[in-house]
């Protein structure tokens, strides 16, 4: 998305617009808290408000599903604007274009993209909002406003002092500064230093509302029979004996299947068990994992599309002194997040208004318009805490809110659709499933010269087809290998196939399989050549001085070459995703078949840490997502139904079995990349090669198995 300085910096009657409009204007925001008996609070700009008891409240365009914008994001403003931290205030901004993400174009959240893309901005809309501060209390005092300093809150000028809260109303009438002052960073007070989450409080006390909290007047709550098959269809149903359940409304079909509309949610559940739906299975009937990935093995023995080469990878394999090869496999995961899907929608008077936890604002708007046959500006959307998204709740086809939206235009209700945790996991969306095999010939000294990699798999995409089309989530971190770049031959090469499982973007996209086929692969050479894998790590990505000095910090840190008690076992991995470097090593053991990982070093080197503790808590929970996918997911398809449902049969790692972490925050200085992301592609290798320096045995297969 680009915008020009003009669009950026202009103003409407409303008061200061740091984008294109504001949603509300000043005057009227005023109005209504005036007469609510509030302090009033004054829209400095679309993304501040500024009450007159001081507070200043932060609008974020950002979800918050526990990655810390709610924290993060509010910094970079208060850092500018000179607030002081006690008085910040958080909200979720409505969904309008001026919230628009910086590079998707639409309001989103996703890609561990949230705080490096608005930090210039944000940045701005601080410093902006501070110099008309300034500029309102200059023009109060009749001095020059250079003479004027802000700073914890209030504008001061000699021994005269005003408050923000003093100021604003003022300030919002002014033109905003078309090139705001920033601050140089080694004056930061906020920004770089750690601080409490701004949402714990209300998460700890009960008061944080998610989407399950919403309640309204004559709310009711929707179940839907969803198809047992993926793509199939509604042929017919009987509702009679759904109808007879005490709290049953009524019953309905929508797109997705039949709904049952009742008072509360045991009355829809046992509604929807009570109905009786008839479906055209249609062709996913016959899908099965197991034929899918024996399928992939016989593609992967051929070359698919180019997706990065350098020199004659064939001559090179020739000549090495010595050939290896490995398959590894990686099956269909699902996203699981703790609060299950759920929407609440009303439609009255030709408006349609959205409670719900989502991370695709803008499409959610214009999908939920389109339904209603509404503008877009007519749907306006409240965004609560999301109870986990990682990816799930950032669909192009907003499936859990199209969903929702159709319940209540066919209901006539005030209506909020719940899914359980098995409809997601039996019917949502998957990480893809994926095969790779590499060949890699070495030289005398174990170096490798030659290095050949087919991946095989489904790309995420939506709408028709594309052919002969590289899908580059499926080989990003193979194709721009820091590796790759120090071998003088190499090819890598991807097939994309064509099926009926729904795939979605899951934590960390393509990084959850390419980081471990690359690490493990790094250390099978380590062996073969009887090298320490640290060491060859060092001598294959000695021209990337930021990547060696994460891999060599928490190799330093875990205590790298010294001697391990009887029965553990150590590994490292190091990957970049997201614009950011991690790097983890594991300590484990095997007990009767069972591994167990005891503890867990991370570097990251993400460039600037606004929050470090926030960083720090985005890599512990990586590694525990990624440990548990690595110990125990897997979907499973037979006769094209899922066959896990919850956490009994779909694990995930819990309190007794999450390793003791360490994280070290590496500031760079480099340019900013994520941090919700990246912590969850090294745990899988960094613990397979702990496994294999232990017990000797490779581990290729996603989840662990040592039988």
């Amino acid at each position: 998305m680009s915008l020009s300085r003009r669009d950026f910096l202009g103003a409407t009657a409303g008061g200061l617009v740091l984008g294109f409009v504001l949603p509300r204007s000043g005057r009227l925001l005023v109005a209504e808290a005036v007469a609510a008996g509030a302090p009033a609070e004054i829209p400095v700009n679309a993304f501040l408000r500024i009450g007159t008891d001081d507070t200043v409240t932060v609008l974020i365009n950002h979800s918050e599903m526990g990655q810390g914008v709610w924290t993060g994001l509010p910094m970079i403003v208060a850092e500018e604007l000179e607030a002081s931290w006690s008085s910040i205030r958080v909200e979720h901004a409505p969904a309008a274009p001026v919230y628009a993400h910086m590079l998707f174009g639409i309001q989103a959240t996703g890609g561990s993209t949230s705080t490096w893309t608005e930090f210039d901005r944000l940045r701005k809309v601080g410093a902006a909002a501070r110099m008309m501060l300034i500029a309102a209390a200059a023009k109060r005092w009749k001095v020059p406003a250079a003479e004027i300093r802000a700073e914890n809150g209030v504008v001061i000028h000699g021994d005269q002092k005003l408050s923000y809260g003093k100021l604003a109303a003022d300030a919002a009438k002014l033109p905003p500064p078309a090139d705001p002052p920033l601050k140089d960073p080694k004056d930061w007070k906020i920004i770089g230093k750690s601080h409490k989450r701004l949402d714990t409080p209300d998460k700890i006390t009960g008061r944080a509302r998610f989407g399950v909290d919403v309640k309204l007047p004559g709310l009711l709550t929707a179940m839907v029979e969803r198809a047992p098959v993926f793509g199939a269809k509604v042929k017919s149903f009987k509702a009679d004996a759904a109808k007879k359940v005490a709290g049953v409304r009524k019953v309905v079909q929508v797109p997705s299947g039949v709904a049952v509309v009742a008072e509360n949610f045991w009355a829809a559940q046992k509604g929807r068990e009570a109905l009786e739906v008839d479906w055209e299975l249609g062709e996913n009937a016959t899908l099965d994992t197991d034929k899918i990935i024996a399928d992939y093995r016989e593609l992967v023995k051929k070359p698919g599309l180019e997706a990065a080469k350098q020199g004659d990878v064939d001559a090179a394999l020739a000549g090495a002194a010595k050939k290896l090869e490995a398959v590894y496999e990686f099956p269909y995961l699902a996203h699981a997040p703790m609060e299950p899907l759920n929407a609440t929608v009303r439609l009255e008077r030709g408006q349609c208004e959205i409670w719900a936890g989502t991370q695709f604002q803008g499409l959610d708007q214009k999908i939920a318009a389109k339904i209603c046959g509404i503008a877009p500006e007519k749907v306006q959307i409240h965004t609560l805490f999301l109870g986990g998204g990682f990816g799930r709740r950032a669909t192009v086809t907003s499936d859990f809110i199209s969903e929702a939206v159709e319940v209540a235009k066919a209901s006539g209700a005030v209506v909020k659709t719940m899914w359980t945790r098995e409809d997601d996991i039996r019917g949502g969306y998957y990480r893809p499933l994926f095969v790779h095999r590499i060949e890699a010939g070495l030289d005398a000294s174990g170096k490798p010269v030659a290095w050949r990699h087919t991946v095989a798999g489904q790309p995420i995409q939506f709408g028709p087809p594309r052919p002969n089309t590289v899908d580059e989530a499926a080989v990003e971190g193979v194709a721009d290998s820091a590796y790759l770049k120090q071998i003088g031959a190499h090819l890598v090469t991807a097939h994309s196939t064509t099926l009926g499982v729904p795939v979605l973007w899951w934590r960390s996209v393509g990084n959850t399989h390419t980081a471990f086929a690359m690490e493990s692969f790094v250390d099978e050479i380590a062996a073969a050549s009887r090298r320490d894998p640290l060491e060859l790590r060092r001598e294959l990505l000695k021209g990337d001085p930021r990547r060696l000095k994460v891999l060599e910090t928490a190799a330093e840190k875990a205590g790298w070459g010294q001697k391990l008690p009887a029965g553990m076992g150590r590994g490292l991995a190091v990957h970049e995703s997201f614009g950011s470097i991690v790097a983890q090593v594991a300590d484990v053991s095997v007990d009767q078949g069972k591994i167990r990982v005891h503890k867990v070093v991370c570097a990251i080197d993400c460039g600037t840490a606004v929050n470090p503790d926030g960083v720090v808590a985005q890599m512990q929970g990586g590694i525990v997502y990624g440990l548990s996918a690595a110990l125990y997911g897997a979907v499973h398809i037979k006769n094209g139904r899922v066959q896990e449902s919850n956490f009994d049969d779909y694990r995930i790692v819990r309190m007794p079995d999450a390793p003791k972490t360490e994280v070290i925050v590496i500031s760079s200085g480099e340019k900013m990349g994520g941090a919700g992301e990246p912590g969850t592609p090294p745990i899988a290798p960094a613990v397979a090669n702990a496994v294999f320096a232990l017990t000797g045995k490779r581990l290729r297969s996603l989840p662990f198995s040592l039988d």
